[in-house]
């Protein structure tokens, strides 16, 4: 098999429907049945719950729906609204009307006019146009005395967003004088105040938050979201693979990053999960989420790929490290092989019913027979390396799911089959600006964990051996040259 054949045999045979489909096929409606009633039973019987979809793409960028709006229909038209009525477990999707001008530009997507298709895909109870979501409907169907109404009050993550990045946004835009906008939830929550019923001699309608109770339901995957987080997986590492291979002095980190990217795009994943951080030099990997990838590549760099594909709203996390030279200098290997070590201790250990503080320190004391048989040249190096176990530097890191920092956390308590995380141990040299890292995405699995990233090669001859293979990037010549 050549170099090249990988990118359609191995990837393709996984998955035959990896081509692009109006709707999606991934979830059954039973799978979102249960989501639905999981949310019913931490709401209650007397409270409703709204969640409101992506509003409509600015311009010709990608469109995507939010991710627990999809999450909860698989539905992803935009300006749609999903009803969950705990009062009789019913459920509506309220779609805007059917736009034939845009479909003709566009193509088609459901509208309020695809009702039984729309309740065969998703299995709701009930279809309406959003024409019919007004206020008069909202104050009759809540009626008096109101039930408690919850909404998510945190931001809604779409393409390339994780939640905190969001906040962040949101605040510096508060903080700008000339503009100030409140953020698109917020503004819900405000609507559904002054549109709901009015409190003539009870209580004001009772708007609650939504958001803990997704984000407990989303950080658990299913076996479905499993099966496409591993496929996020295997794209991204075989990106990362193609950048690896098409290293060498004097190509840019940015044709790395096309190279990853095209794998993405020819195995079907549309988007990417976050934008590339290739980085070559000390100054650029020290900066953990850096995004110019414009510096040429210079021999005796390292270089630190950190990229992943949206793969049908899924996403992973993994990075490597390797050398534009094509070897590691003895420092660098001396300073990867102890970071190689803990991950594997680490995730040799990480299993249900035990917390992450617990296997950290498990994992510190397996480290100890290592630096018993292993030196180091530079004291500065084997201070570095302890720092690194004794604090768990980025060992166990952020959830992994729809977004790549995804919502839920799994520290402080036992972990639980289902959920997914990065293994993202770091260790750094302030004296001589070092940061290095390698990263996996697992899944803590009924007996111990998976590591979907585990083929990507890491050991240090692996990677120099992959970088002897012929890549994909090819230079071509200016016009003017």
């Amino acid at each position: 098999m050549t170099a090249r054949q990988w990118i359609v045999i191995p990837l393709f045979l996984l998955f035959a429907s990896a081509q692009a489909q109006h709707y999606q096929s991934d979830f059954p409606p039973e799978e979102f049945r249960d989501r639905w009633n999981r949310v019913f039973d931490r709401i209650g019987d007397n409270a409703v719950a709204l969640v409101q979809g992506a509003p409509s793409a600015r311009g010709f960028e990608y469109p995507r729906q939010t991710n627990s709006f999809y999450y909860l229909s698989g539905i992803e038209t935009a300006h749609s609204y999903l009803w969950l009525d705990g009062r009789d477990r019913t459920v509506t999707l309220f779609l805007p009307p059917q736009n034939e001008r845009l479909e003709r530009g566009e193509g088609k997507v459901l509208s309020a006019a695809d009702v039984d298709l729309v309740r065969q895909l998703t299995g709701v109870d009930f279809v309406m146009s959003t024409q019919d979501m007004h206020g008069d409907w909202l104050r009759e169907t809540l009626g008096k005395p109101a039930p408690a109404l919850y909404t998510p009050f945190r931001p809604a993550e779409g393409y390339a967003q994780s939640r905190y990045e969001i906040e962040l946004a949101n605040t510096n835009i508060a903080n700008d004088y000339w503009d100030g906008r409140i953020p698109r939830e917020i503004r819900l929550i405000s609507l559904l105040k002054t549109r709901g019923p009015k409190p003539y001699s009870g209580p004001e309608l009772q708007v609650l938050d939504l958001s803990p109770v997704l984000d407990e339901l989303r950080s658990i995957k299913s076996e479905r979201e499993i099966a496409l987080l591993r496929r996020a997986s295997e794209i991204a590492g075989y990106g990362v693979m193609e950048a690896i291979r098409s290293t060498r002095p004097g190509v840019y980190e940015y044709e790395l990053d096309a190279a990853a990217r095209y794998v993405f795009l020819v195995n079907g994943a549309r988007l990417d999960g976050y934008r590339s951080i290739t980085a070559s030099g000390t100054d650029n990997i020290n900066m953990p989420h850096y995004f110019r990838n414009s510096r040429k590549l210079e021999s005796g760099d390292l270089v630190l790929m950190d990229y992943a594909p949206d793969y049908r709203y899924y996403v992973s996390d993994i990075g490597r490290m390797w050398p534009v030279s094509g070897k590691f200098t003895a420092e660098q290997r001396e300073l990867l092989e102890p970071i190689l070590r803990y991950r594997d201790l680490l995730i040799e250990r990480i299993r249900p019913g035990v917390t992450p503080e617990a296997i950290l320190e498990e994992a510190a004391e397996a480290m100890e027979a290592w630096f018993a048989e292993n030196t180091f040249s530079n004291p500065r190096y084997a201070s570095a390396a302890r720092e690194m176990v004794e604090n768990g530097s980025g060992a166990f890191s952020h959830p992994v799911g729809m977004a790549v920092h995804d919502v839920g956390t799994y520290k402080g308590e036992p972990l639980r089959p289902g959920l997914v995380f990065s293994v993202d141990p770091t260790l750094r040299v302030a004296e001589e600006n070092l940061y290095l890292r390698y990263e996996d995405t697992v899944v803590v699995t009924a007996t111990g964990a998976e590591n979907f990233t585990d083929f990507l090669p890491s050991e240090l001859d692996d990677l120099e051996a992959l970088m002897r293979e012929e890549g994909v990037v090819q230079k071509v010549p200016a016009m003017s040259e």
